[in-house]
């Protein structure tokens, strides 16, 4: 009988960690402490363009915003690529924050896919992206004209999600 105790411990653990991902509504929720409120400070320095650093600033003003947390050597980066594009062409906001890249690596990355950015900040040693909870790229934000978070998406964006998700919340955000 003592040769079981540890098996029937084990299937108990199991049973109890399955019962708490299957009551969650959404086991895909990676809560922000950041949402309906405001974006954290930060002030980075500019990919593209030399002068003032990008600001928490930047964020807030002329209707929502998109932000992505983004890098070239992250795939799923690469995936979501085009709908960050389809949204900038579409008038929206994006800015981007290239996390714990080389720039010259960042600028070939948009050189060859395109660049949706209306502005993008380097994030070289990543406390940006630990200020906003980022966990995993890509993340993005989408945050209402006077810079609060309303929406935290975790990994690419993609066409279903996209519709589903991203544009329900910059709607949302618009409507504030």
């Amino acid at each position: 009988m003592k040769r079981f105790i540890p098996v029937l411990a084990f299937a108990a653990l199991v049973v109890v960690m399955a019962w708490g991902l299957l009551i969650r509504e959404d086991r895909d929720a990676l809560p922000s402490a950041y949402l309906d409120r405001p974006a954290p400070d930060f002030a980075l320095p500019r990919l593209l363009t030399d002068g003032a650093p990008l600001t928490v600033a930047d964020l807030r003003g002329d209707g929502p915003v998109v932000l992505n947390f983004w890098a070239s050597w992250c795939a799923p980066c690469r995936v979501e690529h085009p709908e960050l594009v389809a949204l900038a062409e579409e008038g929206v906001r994006v800015i981007g924050i290239n996390y714990k890249n080389e720039p010259d690596k960042a600028k070939q990355f948009l050189d060859r896919l395109g660049n949706p950015f209306e502005a993008v900040g380097v994030d070289r040693s990543g406390r940006t992206g630990i200020d906003f909870g980022v966990a995993a790229l890509p993340e993005t934000f989408v945050l209402d004209a006077d810079g609060t978070i309303l929406y935290k998406h975790v990994g690419p964006i993609n066409p279903g999600e996209l519709d589903g998700k991203i544009r329900p919340a910059i709607a949302a955000a618009a409507g504030r």
